[in-house]
């Protein structure tokens, strides 16, 4: 059945309103989950707010799991998605620039949107830092563009890496997840806990 445009199910006309339906549900997930707050966002990194972890888990497990068992009742043929191509040298370093602007910024390129919707002044500064790093980035490109593009292992999946069964993947990830929750859960406890204690 899907993916609905490759197969002619609907025509490429829809892609554009696709995006908009798909951009504003992200957005709403994104506020409902307290992601509009910087408090909430880098509480991961200091140990007393674990929701972006638990939301992200949350999302990998259900798309994963989900998508295995659409492929599976032939709703979904999973060699029609597109894979985005890994050059793992500059993801690597990417992750690493984008951890640290997470942890300074309190937002992502995502979560700062949503937030200056709702009127955050410190989300509307972190977004003007954004663009100025991108205009740098763009002009500086030249000299970068080797490096960008190193490190190209193709299209390539976990399951080709290591040549786990998918299924198999699910289900430790599946496992993984909930070990997170708990772990999360009581390491959440023990922080408010010294945080009431210091307060009183």
């Amino acid at each position: 059945m899907g993916p609905l445009i490759p197969n002619g199910i609907i025509t490429g006309d829809w892609n554009f309103v696709i995006a908009i339906l798909l951009g504003v549900a992200f957005g709403f997930i994104l506020e409902a989950s307290g992601f509009s707050s910087s408090r909430n966002i880098v509480g991961v990194f200091y140990g007393y707010n674990f929701v972006v972890l638990r939301v992200f888990f949350t999302a990998l497990i259900v798309t994963m799991v989900g998508l295995m068992y659409f492929d599976y009742f032939g709703w979904l043929n999973l060699s029609q998605i597109f894979i985005l191509p890994t050059f793992w040298q500059p993801m690597l370093v990417g992750g690493i620039v984008m951890g640290f602007g997470f942890i300074m910024g309190g937002f992502c390129p995502g979560t700062s949107f949503t937030a200056i919707a709702i009127g955050k002044i410190d989300a509307l500064l972190f977004t003007v830092g954004l663009y100025v790093g991108i205009g740098i980035f763009s002009l500086a490109f030249p000299l970068f563009a080797d490096f960008y593009n190193s490190g190209n292992l193709g299209n390539i999946t976990v399951t080709d890496l290591t040549g786990i069964d998918a299924s198999w993947l699910a289900l430790a990830f599946t496992f993984i997840a909930l070990a997170a929750f708990w772990i999360t859960m009581l390491i959440e406890k023990k922080i408010r806990k010294k945080i009431t204690d210091y307060k009183f």
